[in-house]
């Protein structure tokens, strides 16, 4: 099991009055095995392994369980995860185009450096989890459930939160471009340290975020069109 470090719950700093911060993962990996190099297997179990440099491009680890692992490297593009979990896990440089990790759960999570695209994360839950630099693309999180995420120093190319709960989610020096969130529930989500925040939809979804006057001027145009009111002169 992976060994929590004492202190505190995180998070970014002091916080609004009434917005509750996110809760970020401590991890402390233990000695690690370094994993065969064989490949995933639907329903596998993964203990204590470390993943370098490995292949995974068109596998199949539906169902699959990783634990206190550490995944460097790796080549996820249109490898199938449906139903994976990731629990207590540092995932570094990690790519891929297509990942298929759909309905799958990651708690106590650090994914950093990460380069991916169409990445399927519909109907997931991630809790206690934090993305770290790099970028992805077209990030479906359609009714998923965020519970204490952070992402920070990254890029989201048109991330979808459609129908999706967020609870603790902080942005902090994060790009937003072409947001979605239509339908979705925002509970104590802090967007007031993104480095750019575009909403494509779901602008009224707002409710139950704090945001920075800064940001409420930029995104003017976009209430206003939401609320119907007509800006003239």
């Amino acid at each position: 099991m992976v060994r929590r470090a004492t202190g505190g719950r995180g998070g970014t700093g002091a916080k609004a009055p009434g917005v509750k911060a996110a809760r970020r993962p401590e991890l402390r990996l233990p000695p690690l095995e370094p994993f065969d190099g064989g490949e995933l297997e639907p329903d596998g179990d993964y203990d204590g392994l470390e993943f370098r440099e490995a292949d995974f491009a068109g596998q199949d680890g539906g169902g699959a369980r990783f634990m206190d692992c550490a995944l460097t490297g790796v080549a996820l593009d249109e490898t199938r995860l449906h139903h994976a979990r990731v629990l207590d896990s540092v995932l570094t440089g990690i790519r891929g185009v297509g990942t298929d990790l759909a309905e799958s759960t990651l708690r106590d999570v650090e994914l950093v450096d990460a380069r991916l695209g169409g990445v399927q994360l519909h109907g997931s839950v991630l809790e206690r989890v934090v993305v770290r630099g790099g970028k992805i693309d077209y990030l479906n999180l359609r009714k998923a459930r965020l519970k204490d995420v952070v992402f920070e120093g990254c890029v989201l190319v048109e991330p979808d939160f459609g129908g999706a709960r967020l609870e603790r989610v902080e942005f902090v020096d994060c790009v937003l471009k072409g947001a979605d969130l239509a339908e979705a529930t925002l509970v104590d989500v802090d967007l007031r340290a993104a480095a750019e925040l575009d909403i494509a939809r779901g602008v009224d979804r707002l409710a139950g975020a704090v945001i920075s006057t800064a940001q409420l001027l930029d995104l003017a145009p976009v209430l206003a069109a939401a609320l119907g009111v007509r800006v003239e002169g």
